[in-house]
């Protein structure tokens, strides 16, 4: 029986045009994609891809096979669309991934919300951070993901996905409270060219949009500690060891010796939920949608 996974490569490399693509669009390594294919191709007894100068091209059968795979990853996820809808109700399971702060800040009352509103359905919340949870969506293990990008750093979207907005999440500058600027009511980001930075760990999208942003107003950050998790940034700040930036979303109550000081021109990242646009009929992401933009509502109501 053909692996609906590795249809889905097979789906990708002929939607992107390369392995590389594929794997960028898949939010996977190459490695993994030419894995995925060469079992596909043990599988089927038939050869897929043929080399074409640096790259690969699909032969034949790997076309053919291609848009079966298509109308095959299609088909599923309309037929467990279909079988809600024909209820009119959320039923069965839905897994839903959330970044870090999403999953303190939204996910506690989306879930409960979704408890009392559709008793039938069965949330499953995971937390992760976007670059795990959207191959996952892709893939289809993961029903739904709650991401962020920032204004000026979007995050790249595979095609096939849907998505929504939640909210706004304004950002703020923490320094310490003995920090020279901490008497002021804002700050811009070139009043703090100067300061050591903490910041999130190389390689995550939120320090690349961290480094490029300071970039853009002329500042060379110079990044003296790198921590995933906001508390133990707020920690560090607490401690006079640099300064940081601190989205509201989940935030919380603020560590003694830890002064918020907002940016005036403001800065936002955007939290949108994403899942497979062929499960648009599906009554379960449409409440678990309405259920994140109600939770988003409110937050930010609450932070205005």
């Amino acid at each position: 029986m053909l692996n609906l996974d590795r249809l889905r490569t097979l789906n990708a490399v002929a939607r992107h045009g390369s392995v590389s693509a594929a794997a960028d669009g898949l939010h996977v390594t190459t490695s993994a994609v030419s894995q995925q294919l060469a079992k596909l191709e043990r599988e089927t007894g038939q050869q897929l891809l043929a080399k074409q100068g640096r790259g690969v091209r699909l032969t034949d059968a790997g076309k053919l096979l291609a848009e079966h795979a298509s109308r095959i990853l299609s088909q599923v996820e309309l037929a467990q669309a279909d079988l809600e809808a024909q209820r009119g109700r959320a039923v069965g399971e839905l897994v839903l991934g959330a970044f870090p702060t999403a999953a303190r800040g939204l996910a506690p009352a989306v879930l409960a919300s979704l408890r009392a509103s559709q008793p039938q359905l069965r949330v499953r919340l995971e937390e992760m951070d976007p670059e795990h949870s959207l191959p996952r969506v892709v893939r289809g293990d993961m029903d739904l993901a709650v991401v962020l990008e920032w204004r000026n750093h979007p995050l790249p979207i595979a095609e096939g996905l849907a998505r929504a907005s939640v909210l706004d999440d304004p950002v703020d500058v923490a320094v310490s409270a003995g920090h020279p600027l901490a008497a002021r009511e804002a700050v811009d980001l070139e009043d703090l060219a100067e300061e050591e930075w903490i910041s999130w760990p190389h390689g995550q999208f939120c320090h690349e949009w961290l480094m490029s942003t300071l970039r853009s107003k002329g500042i060379e950050p110079r990044t003296s500690h790198m921590a995933d998790e906001h508390h133990t940034q707020l920690a560090l700040v607490a401690a006079g060891l640099g300064v940081v930036v601190a989205p509201r979303l989940g935030r919380g109550p603020v560590p003694e010796g830890v002064r918020i000081l907002p940016v005036r021109h403001t800065m936002h990242r955007h939290v949108y939920a994403v899942w497979r646009a062929d499960a648009d009929r599906r009554p379960s992401i449409r409440a678990a949608v309405g259920a994140l933009q109600a939770a988003g509502k409110a937050v930010s109501g609450a932070s205005s």
